[in-house]
């Protein structure tokens, strides 16, 4: 049977792609190449398809007498600012390519969905996130369309599907990096070594997870799950690093001598949630655990992101 990976020349994707071909998988990637890139996977042991997976008929003419045992649908849209000045970005790119999603494996007969969530679904509250607090009060549209993939998803298992995994995501870091705070750091500090403007105050204080970790806690949740609803927050032991400490830690690094600016405001940017607290209780029991804290994650895709952006 064939793995199906939507948004597979990603960042997440391209990483998830690599794993799954050490066990030999047989796989397509459907991705529009928005921020993906080719230069992410190995387009020779891969079944490759630029294809938006809005565009349902293409898609099923290339999945025709094709086999799909499972589905990751980890393509959405990455820029919350977008999304929120324009609210049909967030409604294609991460609702509307659930619904197509799910409208394809009906049609082709697949029963096993894994979905990419985020924490954004919990919108901003002040208690730890476990997966079943609520109620669930989106603060962007990003969040809000995540969160009616999953209810969407949620229904699909009563009619169709056989085995969902939802994986709820922190702030995830490391490479092939596309877009993400320590990027936007490095990318400001190439241009003028000599200073560093930040989004916010530097109060925001949120979880980190290296990227390498977050595949390997999907696999693991795939593995050892049941059929039916499985949803999972993925995500450090940890409280989280400040936005100040990544903006620093990516100083020493880079400029060691730039002078950081903050604003006033604790937020970045209208629907950035300015700090959230995990648990990963239930991951805990289910027998996973990160290895790296939030800081020991940033640390190391702050040395990863400035090799690739060639510092």
């Amino acid at each position: 049977m064939k793995i199906l990976i939507i948004g597979g020349a990603g960042f997440i994707g391209s990483v998830l792609v690599k794993e799954l071909l050490k066990n030999n998988a047989d796989i397509i990637v459907i991705d529009k190449l928005s921020l993906g890139s080719l230069d992410y996977i190995d387009t020779t042991k891969v079944d490759f398809h630029q294809l938006d997976i809005n565009d349902i008929e293409c898609v099923l003419k290339v999945l025709k007498d094709k086999k799909i045992g499972e589905v990751w649908h980890l393509a959405a849209n990455s820029d919350i600012p977008a999304g929120v000045e324009n609210l049909s970005v967030d409604l294609n790119d991460t609702f509307m390519s659930t619904v197509s999603t799910l409208t394809i494996m009906k049609e082709i007969n697949c029963k096993k969905l894994y979905f990419a969530s985020s924490s954004a679904v919990y919108g901003f509250n002040k208690n730890r996130l476990h997966e079943d607090i609520g109620p669930l009060m989106p603060i962007s549209n990003y969040g809000a369309m995540k969160l009616s993939s999953e209810a969407l998803i949620s229904s699909s298992l009563e009619s169709f599907l056989a085995k969902v995994c939802i994986y709820r995501f922190p702030n995830v870091v490391g490479i092939p990096a596309t877009h993400g705070v320590i990027l936007d750091f490095i990318s400001k500090l190439k241009k003028d070594m000599s200073r560093l403007d930040v989004l916010g105050n530097g109060s925001q204080q949120k979880s980190y997870l290296h990227v390498s970790e977050l595949v390997e806690a999907m696999l693991f949740i795939n593995k050892n799950t049941d059929t039916g609803m499985n949803y999972y927050n993925i995500g450090p032991m940890d409280d989280g690093v400040f936005v100040s400490q990544i903006a620093e830690e990516t100083c020493k690094v880079i400029s060691p001598d730039a002078k950081i600016k903050y604003q006033e405001t604790d937020r970045g940017w209208v629907g950035d949630v300015p700090r959230f607290y995990y648990s990963i209780d239930k991951l805990i029991d289910l027998g996973w655990k990160p290895k790296l804290s939030s800081l020991e994650a940033v640390q190391k895709a702050i040395k990863e992101i400035a090799s690739q952006e060639g510092i």
